[in-house]
């Protein structure tokens, strides 16, 4: 069964913090009344016992605390593969993702991740830090914790990222090559991480990055929905409320979280 766990840590941003508050945002505009609980793929969430909801995890999210509370993510995690859910994870800045494929990578040794991003976020450090947002897939990657890691819709990488992928091998496809269907044919489990940057600032205003030039909502849910292999797991990172003066961000973030949801108990 999928279950949402919400991640309130932000301290590992650049620039602005803010992605902490976007986990009970997101949950608000899950629940709001505008729209029905019905997925594009013929699921209803509203039915009982569709997916569960673990809560939020109670972190420090201070700079002193972050050993600690990349420690809590991975043990809450853990503890919810063990009991046979698929954790739907809610951030959060995204450096949560280490922590949580430390979790999955013990359990799924073929894990495939998909990644969708404006930013590849392979810097081996970013201003001095390397559990920064921006180094994530730099340390999943050394740490051979995925087999193949697909990033889709990237649109900012630098020499250094580039060198970084050869390094690593992962599959980059730049906003400039979609669509990607082809690339999303996969054999075993998958992990998304879904970076709320992807989409352009006209879609989803609320983040802390803006990068024009980006996807569509429609374009991101077919490429969600060409996902082939088991969705195991998934995270929604880098909302920040405190730039989403209408809220259209939190209703589109909600919007991604339904169609991941549908996408994992449909199994289609």
């Amino acid at each position: 069964m999928p279950t949402v766990l919400g991640i309130p840590l932000d301290v590992n941003s650049s620039y602005l913090r803010g992605a902490a508050e976007a986990p009970a945002k997101i949950r608000e505009a899950l629940r709001c009344d505008a729209s029905n609980k019905w997925t594009e793929l013929g699921v209803d969430l509203g039915a009982v016992g569709a997916f569960s909801d673990a809560g939020d995890l109670p972190l420090n999210d201070s700079p002193e605390k972050v050993e600690a509370d990349f420690a809590e993510i991975e043990r809450a995690v853990s503890g919810l593969l063990e009991k046979g859910e698929c954790p739907v994870s809610l951030g959060g800045d995204h450096s949560v993702t280490y922590p949580i494929v430390k979790a999955f990578a013990r359990r799924y040794p073929g894990l495939t991740i998909v990644h969708f991003d404006a930013h590849p976020d392979l810097y081996d450090e970013f201003e001095g830090s390397r559990v920064s947002h921006a180094c994530p897939f730099a340390r999943i990657m050394e740490k051979q914790l995925a087999e193949r890691l697909v990033q889709v819709g990237i649109r900012t990488i630098n020499g250094h990222q580039r060198e970084q992928a050869a390094r690593f091998g992962v599959e980059v496809v730049e906003m400039r090559a979609l669509p990607a269907y082809d690339r999303l044919k996969i054999d075993g489990p998958v992990y998304v991480s879904f970076d709320m940057d992807v989409l352009d600032p006209a879609f989803a205003p609320g983040i802390s990055h803006r990068e024009p030039g980006g996807m569509t909502v429609r374009e991101a849910i077919a490429h969600l929905h060409a996902i082939e292999g088991t969705m195991v797991g998934a995270d929604i990172v880098e909302y920040n409320p405190g730039q989403d003066a209408s809220g259209m961000t939190a209703t589109v973030a909600a919007k991604i979280l339904k169609e991941i949801l549908g996408k994992m108990i449909a199994g289609a």
